[in-house]
């Protein structure tokens, strides 16, 4: 299921999506791939000693929509995909956006394809949680 299906249906219950939490290996490795080659900007980061975890939040440009990173200090078992299917993402030209994710060392899990009016790719971010890349046709 795509984050775009779980959007508001006009004359439901009022509900609004705000953030995407992912369970996290790594937070600082997981903070630069986010910021630095996603261009995503770090809101905040913070303890959550009740829960002993760490959790950070990062957004996007003209978006409300936020991404949480969480780090269980006590996971230890972590198996890749478990934590969340995709999280996806707008983007201008798909072709240019996937070629500057691979100079960056990126994984391209799955390479460009039109799927009805949109190009579509998958990438992995280093926890291997797949990104879904969307560029619409205008």
């Amino acid at each position: 299921m795509s984050v775009s299906s779980l959007l508001l249906i006009p004359g439901e219950c009022g509900l609004r999506l705000l953030h995407t939490s992912i369970t996290v290996k790594n937070m600082d490795e997981s903070i630069r791939f986010y910021t630095e080659k996603l261009g995503l900007s770090l809101l905040g980061r913070r303890e959550i000693k009740q829960n002993n975890a760490e959790i950070a939040f990062l957004a996007a440009p003209n978006t409300d929509h936020r991404i949480e990173l969480t780090w269980w200090r006590d996971k230890k078992d972590y198996l890749e995909g478990d934590q969340l299917d995709h999280i996806a993402f707008g983007v201008e030209d798909l072709d240019q956006t996937v070629r500057r994710m691979r100079e960056q060392g990126v994984e391209v899990a799955k390479e460009p394809y039109t799927l009805g009016s949109s190009r579509i790719a998958f990438i992995k971010d280093p926890n291997g949680i797949w990104l879904e890349l969307i560029e619409q046709k205008q």
